[in-house]
């Protein structure tokens, strides 16, 4: 294979993919491997940030060795990856101070509700777009300052560096300790709690309020760069220079991958959780009911867009759950057939609220429930309120978004491993009531990091020749008439009801430590 190819490194919650797309975004190559799930204590999830390095070393060598491709083949690398998951290595060695805290973790819930109370909530809402949660990456790394000895010393001289996944990966791409570039994006540095939504720029106040030396932090680059980051080292994975030139969070990534360039237009990935992004333009749309507002994208020339996020914390999950904890099934697959065996979920609601609540509740001490059970209730019914919750959860995520941009949803783009059941994308249109677009790629996360790079190098040059490689695979069409969806939310709202501040506000998710 001679052709000229953009590659992707699509770096998430469970495993590291690399991809090879050809200019019209056909896939090309690909390869798949996991990591290992941490989980120390209840509600703590760590990963090893050097089995993600050496993961991704090793996927870009099987997809280079699948497609018969040779490294100098490559126009240009992009990075899109698990957002607020926080590392924090040191820059002379490269080596972790400690594992990474993935975005799922609870343990800074005492350190946020304090913040809450300092009263900083406002000046967060104000300058971030978001609100004081445990989700965020600012909170994860003053927990790091004060709990690893050490730590804070280095970050005061230097040696300390911080960075979500895209910067860890970036920094090793572009050369680690000999000459790293220590970069990040402005769509995963708007997930950190740390910067000014409007300026794009680390907010020196909320550094001051958190305790966080700034020398800390990568410096803010375009989410598409005609200037590279870096180049890739002779010695790396690819065995030539390319130029890493994008950088895009996974759900931003997957806006640009749907070619969602317009205000308006929305998508929703479907992975460990379930994120809808709305396009809300060249201004940020602030929420009232319960939503974020981020970065969706950032070009040179100071061209950016902005989005309202509904960030799930469990959909996905959930269906790993029934699997890896219940043994309901053997594979995620079998959730089409087993669901579909039922016509409804027999009166079950299934709140999967294991990590709390996101949006629009950010409620952090709600935990999951299954309600309604009666001995009517079968296995099948169950599968059925797993897949439901999934959509209810999106379902309130939209109606936010209307209230908030009033704009009614026309129609929703999606996205991810789940896509792939067919009932599960037909329960969403039912429940929505409006149609659900499934393209032919559905890895658009790992495409949008390719637009990203792609663009920045003039492999593509527009955003409207982006938007012509859009291909659709499928349409779902709601059948439910508005009272069977309107009822249906009624007994889903119920049931969220049941499972709010179930935690003792008091009540540590951890012992000390």
């Amino acid at each position: 294979m001679s052709a000229r190819l953009v590659g992707a490194i699509d770096q998430g919650t469970t495993g590291t993919r690399f991809m090879l797309f050809d200019h019209d975004g056909r896939v090309k190559a690909s390869a798949y491997r996991e990591h290992r799930q941490i989980t120390p204590r209840p509600g703590w999830v760590e990963h090893d940030p050097m089995e993600i390095w050496a993961n991704t070393q090793q996927v870009i060598r099987s997809a280079l060795l699948r497609g018969r491709v040779d490294g100098a083949n490559l126009v240009a690398i992009g990075v899109t990856n698990q957002r607020e998951t926080t590392i924090v290595w040191d820059r002379n060695s490269g080596r972790p101070y400690g594992n990474a805290i993935v975005w799922q973790d609870l343990r800074t819930r005492d350190l946020c509700a304090r913040l809450q109370r300092q009263g900083l909530e406002a000046t967060v809402r104000r300058s971030t777009g978001l609100r004081i949660a445990t989700y965020f990456s600012g909170p994860k790394l003053r927990w790091m300052l004060d709990a690893w000895p050490g730590l804070r010393a280095a970050a005061r001289r230097g040696d300390a560096l911080f960075g979500t996944v895209d910067s860890w990966l970036i920094w090793w791409l572009t050369g680690g300790p000999s000459s790293g570039a220590h970069v990040t994006d402005a769509t995963n540095a708007s997930r950190t709690m740390l910067m000014d939504l409007r300026r794009l720029e680390w907010s020196d106040e909320l550094l001051g309020a958190l305790k966080i030396p700034a020398r800390m932090l990568p410096a803010i680059r375009p989410s598409s760069s005609r200037i590279p980051y870096g180049m890739t080292s002779a010695a790396g994975p690819l065995r030539a220079s390319v130029p890493v030139c994008g950088d895009l969070g996974d759900q931003q990534a997957a806006l640009f991958g749907q070619a969602c360039f317009k205000a308006g237009e929305a998508k929703n990935t479907y992975g460990t959780g379930s994120f809808l992004l709305l396009n809300t333009g060249t201004r940020p749309v602030s929420s009232r009911h319960g939503l974020l507002t981020t970065v969706a994208y950032s070009l040179d020339a100071g061209r950016r867009a902005y989005a309202l996020e509904g960030s799930i914390a469990v959909t996905g999950a959930v269906v790993q759950w029934l699997r890896d904890n219940l043994h309901l099934i053997a594979a995620a697959s079998e959730t089409e057939r087993v669901a579909g065996a039922v016509e409804d979920s027999g009166g079950l609601v299934f709140v999967p609220a294991f990590s709390g609540l996101f949006a629009p509740y950010w409620d952090m001490d709600a935990r999951g429930a299954i309600l309604g059970l009666t001995r009517y209730a079968t296995r099948e019914h169950l599968v059925r309120a797993a897949l439901e919750s999934i959509c209810y959860q999106s379902r309130e995520v939209a109606d936010a978004m209307r209230k908030d941009a009033r704009i009614r949803l026309r129609r929703l783009k999606v996205d991810g491993g789940a896509v792939r059941n067919d009932l599960l994308m037909q329960m969403q249109a039912d429940i929505l009531g409006v149609p659900v677009v499934r393209p032919r790629v559905d890895e658009a996360t790992a495409l949008g990091a390719a637009y990203a790079a792609g663009l920045a190098v003039g492999f593509w040059r527009s955003l409207e020749e982006l938007s012509r490689h859009q291909r659709i695979d499928r349409v779902f069409r709601p059948r439910w008439d508005r009272r069977r969806r309107e009822a249906g939310l009624r007994l889903w709202q119920r049931g969220v009801a049941r499972v709010e501040k179930w935690l003792d506000p008091n009540e540590r998710v951890a012992p000390p430590g």
